[in-house]
């Protein structure tokens, strides 16, 4: 991990962690140096740019971690994470690059704030682990294997759209509210900091989607002791809400808050309510 010398610590740099397969993952570290550290796991098909909205908030009080997935973003990856024979995409393998980018930054053991695919990820690291994880915070996720509760068929269709008009749409309404759409002026308006790494490939994109679908962390979700905290919106058709109540009867002594009128994107449309909610779990003592 590389950072600016001298003795102020840097409120903002870049690095990299490199991985067994030659993968460099790029990390971006934003927030004081000598603070506490959070682990900020983003959601399927998506870049650091998931957190962009929420981060300078989190950033006054954590060393904020993150790190662009396999096939996202900045990260690298050498023709051998693609041959035939390489380890498959996973969330297990997505918890190992997510160890290594703490190790990288010199934190191997952090909070971590994890959304959608990223708190599949999460689960994963605690499980497999705990040693890297204080407090876990998940949101709008699934534990997977036969507990998790899926999306509709209806949904799935219009996601799997041909027509790209149609399969935003869908996905700013798995996300949003109207509400929120109509104050940003329509779909044509809101922010996009969720809805996928553009700059993607569509073999990258197929990986993501059988890392979120093959997660199982069903029956192994008791061998996690971090404090947790699970939290969902009411109204999330793209990831059902009785998936967070599964998660904290599965997760010893977790904390379950739901929050009305949220979609998918709660954290972020209602992030007002919610990053409260997370300050206030991960200071607790």
């Amino acid at each position: 991990m590389s950072e600016p010398s001298g003795n102020t610590a840097p409120r903002r740099w870049r690095g990299w962690a490199r991985r067994p397969d030659g993968t460099r993952l790029a990390i971006q570290v934003t927030g004081p140096r000598t603070a506490p550290a959070l682990l900020l796991l983003q959601g399927q098909a998506n870049s650091h740019a998931w957190w962009d909205r929420l981060r300078g908030e989190l950033s006054r009080r954590w060393m904020t971690i993150t790190f662009d997935y396999r096939g996202t973003g900045a990260t690298e990856l050498t023709p051998e994470a693609y041959a035939a024979g390489a380890p498959p995409w996973s969330t297990a393998l997505f918890a190992e690059d997510a160890a290594a980018v703490l190790t990288a930054v010199g934190r191997p053991r952090a909070d971590v704030y994890a959304t959608s695919m990223g708190g599949r990820v999460a689960q994963e690291l605690a499980i497999t682990r705990p040693e890297t994880v204080g407090r876990l915070v998940l949101a709008c996720t699934s534990p997977g294997g036969f507990r998790a509760t899926e999306r509709r068929t209806a949904v799935r269709r219009d996601l799997a759209s041909p027509d790209p008009d149609v399969r935003l749409r869908t996905m700013i309404d798995l996300f949003y509210s109207p509400a929120w759409v109509a104050a940003y002026g329509g779909y044509d308006g809101v922010p996009r900091d969720l809805l996928g790494d553009p700059s993607m490939s569509a073999e990258a994109r197929r990986r993501h989607l059988e890392v979120s679908s093959g997660h199982d962390a069903a029956g192994r979700l008791s061998r996690i002791t971090a404090p947790t905290l699970v939290m969902h919106g009411i109204e999330d058709t793209m990831t059902p809400a009785v998936n967070a109540s599964t998660i904290a009867d599965l997760v010893p002594g977790a904390k379950l808050a739901l929050f009305s009128g949220g979609r998918h994107g709660f954290f972020d449309e209602l992030s007002r309510d919610v990053t409260p909610r997370v300050v206030r779990f991960l200071t607790e003592r």
